[in-house]
Formats: structure tokens, C-alpha cells, sequence
């Protein structure tokens, strides 16, 4: 996944708990919430699944994006993950 930030989707199970972020270190962040080291919103629902991610050059794009998928409804971000990951397979094994 090339790019300098990425905005990624985590997921708590199958079409469960979502959570987007943006980050520089795509593989680090996704260890953290594996982990649990992340306080807050992850860790208390259980999000951990790397599910979905996008890489972008700027920092500016990538929080753009985040920002829309954020006010996404949930089964268009269903689609998105689908669309790349039917089966939502933990894509943190892949960085």
C-alpha cells in the first residue's frame, strides 16, 4: 500500500463496530489498536480488524476523506469494505 498517510477502517467483527482513522504509519497504528494501547473509542468496543484502507500523498486528502467517510451511513461503508474485502479479513497481516 504505497502512500504517505492512509485513511483506514477498522471493524470489531463481520458488519460490526466501524472505526475510521488517518495515519502516517498505517502498520504501527494498526498494531496499536490490535494491541488495545489505543484509549478510547477501539479499545472499549473491541475494533481491531483492519478491514479497509486508502493510501494518499497528503495529509490534506487523507483527513478530507476521512472526514466524508465519517458522515458516511454505515451500509456505504459496508459496500466500500465489500467492494475490496468481501469476506473482511484482517488486512493487518498484509503490511
Amino acid at each position: 500500500m504505497s502512500g504517505q498517510f492512509h485513511v483506514y477502517v477498522l471493524a470489531s467483527r463481520y458488519r460490526g463496530t466501524l472505526y475510521v482513522g488517518v495515519t502516517h504509519d498505517l502498520s504501527r497504528r494498526a498494531s496499536e489498536h490490535k494491541a488495545k494501547a489505543v484509549p478510547g473509542f477501539t479499545k472499549a468496543y473491541r475494533v481491531t480488524r483492519l478491514v479497509y484502507a486508502e493510501p494518499y500523498d497528503s495529509l490534506n486528502d487523507a483527513r478530507a476523506r476521512e472526514q466524508s467517510l465519517k458522515r458516511w451511513r454505515r451500509e456505504w461503508k459496508f459496500k466500500l469494505i465489500e467492494s475490496n474485502n468481501p469476506d473482511w479479513k484482517d488486512l493487518s497481516g498484509l503490511l
